[in-house]
């Protein structure tokens, strides 16, 4: 499995106004996660759209422990738990300052052609750069 950790203040505009980042705030976060770690690996979301393939989510599981608070500093741990092929699997682990989890997701988002709008595998050289954290 690959797994890369990714930092996040929480911001003002991230709280409600108990000062606890708003829930729906948690889909960006991941989104963040998984945007770092695969551009760890030497990819990136744009790169992937020039080259036609796009990566919509098809799914977002959400489980909320305690809440995040303003100003505090978060760790995304965004993790792919299986080598992809039309569809990858992101597991997120988020902690506060004090290593205490106070959120995990999945969201699973599927290879899609761009011109033809259909399901496609994995590009070739992403599965290469995924592949040695599989063996």
């Amino acid at each position: 499995m690959y797994t890369h950790p990714t930092t996040y203040r929480v911001c003002y505009a991230d709280t409600d106004q108990m000062q606890y980042m708003y829930y729906g705030n948690y889909a960006r976060l991941y989104e963040i996660g998984r945007v770092e770690a695969m551009r760890a690996l030497g990819f990136s979301y744009r790169a992937f759209e020039e080259a036609g393939i796009m990566m919509p989510v098809l799914d977002l599981q959400s489980k909320f422990l305690q809440p995040a608070r303003y100003d505090e500093l978060l760790q995304i741990q965004t993790t792919v738990l299986e080598l992809p092929s039309v569809r990858i699997k992101f597991k997120y682990e988020v902690f506060n300052e004090q290593n205490v989890l106070l959120n995990e997701g999945f969201t699973t988002l599927v290879f899609v052609n761009k011109q033809t709008n259909k399901p496609c595998k994995a590009p070739a050289d992403f599965l290469v750069a995924l592949q040695s954290f599989f063996k």
